[in-house]
Formats: structure tokens, C-alpha cells, sequence
């Protein structure tokens, strides 16, 4: 018999880790009461178009959202435009989308954006002609990133001789490996990128630690900060919002700190899914009243 997996840190946890860093995140003003709703269908009327969060909102890990593929089918008869902005940076973008796909959703490849395509777009500029010691998942070929790109996890000595760091999956992280990287730091500073924001993803019922969550514990521990590319920063929101064009867009998400804080900073208006991802089972308005952070509505389910 196997152990079941690791439950992740609770809601408590990370909610406390997020507001620790507050001043690491975007700064945004919220002027409005959420308004409280079932579906998106029920907040559509506001919104020429939606962007779309993945993790928590179409899916929880390898399963669709009861009813969000309906939901996307339905927006799309309405005329609303979408456009999935995912952090999820363990594997290509093509990958994520055959993923959705599979799960029966049927966005094209220019409603995909992709924090490890943002990610990618900026080495260059970071550390011109560097190799980087990539921390990812199990297989990646990197085909896609223009960079030189050697798995760290394969050749652990690329962390002591690397020109800079990309951290894309924490898959196979674990403690042992950041005290190894911290050393490393410590040793040679270096950039380090973090090609996906999140402290946590949801999956079926449990939380799993995400690059975004060691990129900061990386800061505390060495004082250098890594450039973080996705949710809650800009350059991921401008990508979307390039996607869907002009119009009143929306951004739909689970977290508070990533989801609405980000999309808000970024001057789109904002939807909290209260009843799948990091709230789910939980009285979000308690968390809202602590952080300030106020989504333009609530809806139950996506």
C-alpha cells in the first residue's frame, strides 16, 4: 500500500505567507463591494471578456470543474471572448493546452498564455548567453525556451557552475535540494527566475507547493530577490490582455493575492471562484476583510 500524498500546508498557512509578502507583490486600490453571484454566466452582463485562470476555476488537477466546460461553451454563445492565463510552467504550452483538451475544453492556442513562455521571452535580456540550471519536471526537453537550458535535478553540480537559475516545476523539490540552491547562492550570486508565481495549486484535495513558494523563501534565506514572471505581475496580464483586445475584460481566478490583486493592479476589473481552489470549504469574506483585497465579484463556481 502506498502513503497518500502530502496534504500541503493549509489555507491559514498560505494566506499568512501571502500577506507576509505583501510588499513583494503589486500595489492595487479596490473601490467596490463584491457582488455575489452563482456562476460567471450571472456576472457576464459586466464583461465583453474573461480572463481565465486555470488551476482552481477550469480544473483541480487532472479533473475539469463540474460544469465549467458547459460554462465556457455557453459564454462563448453570449459573445464574450476567453483566454486561459495559466502559471502552471512545468511543461510547454502546448502541453497545457493538449491538457485542457483533455478535459474537454476547446480554447485554441492563442487563448493560452503560458507564464513559462513569459518567462522564457526574458532570459535573454537576464543573462545573455547564459547556460541555466533548471529546476523542472521529470522529461522536459526544453525545446521551447531560446536559452540553453540543462536539467539541475539530472546534474546537481549545474547548481554551483550555472550562469543563472530557472525554476520551473517543484515537482521534485524538496527541502534538502533548496538548502542545496541556497548554498549555491549564497556561494555565487546569480539571477534566478521563477517562471511560475504560485505558493500552492490546488489539486484533488490537497495544496501542492509551487515554485513561487521556494523563489521567496530563496530571498529570505540569501537576500537576493529572483525575477518572478506570471500571476500576480504585469507583463503576465499585458500578454492576455493583448489576447482578448479592447473591450471591459475580467480576471477569473481562485487566490486573492495572484488572481485579483494582480488583475487589479493590472487595470482589468476581477472574479473570485470561492467554492473550488484555495478557498474551497471556507468563508472567503473573513480573508478579504484581513487583506483588503476585493474582487469586483464572488461567484460559487465558475
Amino acid at each position: 500500500m502506498t502513503d497518500p500524498p502530502d496534504p500541503g500546508p493549509d489555507l491559514e498557512t498560505v494566506f499568512a505567507r501571502y500577506e507576509a509578502l505583501r510588499d513583494r507583490l503589486p500595489g492595487a486600490a479596490f473601490d467596490t463591494e463584491p457582488q455575489l453571484a452563482a456562476t460567471l454566466e450571472d456576472v457576464a452582463d459586466r464583461f465583453d471578456g474573461f480572463v481565465l485562470d486555470a488551476f482552481g476555476v477550469l480544473n483541480l488537477g487532472e479533473t475539469p470543474i463540474r460544469g465549467a466546460v458547459a460554462r465556457m461553451a455557453r459564454l462563448r454563445a453570449m459573445g464574450k471572448r476567453l483566454c486561459v492565463l495559466t502559471n502552471a510552467a512545468s511543461y510547454p504550452r502546448a502541453a497545457a493546452e493538449a491538457r485542457l483538451r483533455r478535459l474537454g475544453f476547446d480554447f485554441a492556442a492563442d487563448e493560452v498564455v503560458s507564464s513559462r513562455d513569459i518567462a522564457a521571452a526574458q532570459l535573454h535580456a537576464i543573462a545573455p548567453g547564459a547556460l541555466w540550471a533548471a529546476i523542472c519536471a521529470e522529461g522536459d526537453d526544453f525545446a521551447d525556451i531560446p536559452a540553453l537550458v540543462a536539467d539541475a535535478m539530472a546534474a546537481p553540480e549545474l547548481l554551483v557552475r550555472a550562469d543563472a537559475i530557472l525554476f520551473l516545476s517543484a515537482a521534485r523539490w524538496t527541502e534538502a535540494w533548496q538548502d542545496r540552491l541556497v548554498s549555491a547562492i549564497e556561494a555565487l550570486p546569480r539571477p534566478v527566475v521563477i517562471a511560475n508565481p504560485d505558493l500552492v495549486a490546488p489539486r484533488e484535495g490537497r495544496l501542492t507547493i509551487e515554485p513561487g513558494w521556494w523563489g521567496h523563501d530563496l530571498a529570505d534565506r540569501t537576500g537576493q530577490m529572483p525575477h518572478f514572471f506570471g500571476k500576480p505581475y504585469g507583463d503576465a496580464f499585458t500578454a492576455a490582455r493583448i489576447r482578448l483586445g479592447p473591450g471591459r475584460h475580467a480576471m477569473v481566478g481562485d487566490t486573492l493575492h495572484t488572481d485579483i490583486l494582480g488583475g487589479r493592479a493590472a487595470g482589468v476589473r476581477t472574479v473570485l471562484v470561492a467554492g473550488h481552489g484555495l478557498f474551497a470549504g471556507h468563508d472567503v469574506a473573513p480573508f478579504i476583510a484581513r487583506s483588503g483585497i476585493r474582487p469586483d465579484a464572488i461567484v460559487a463556481t465558475t
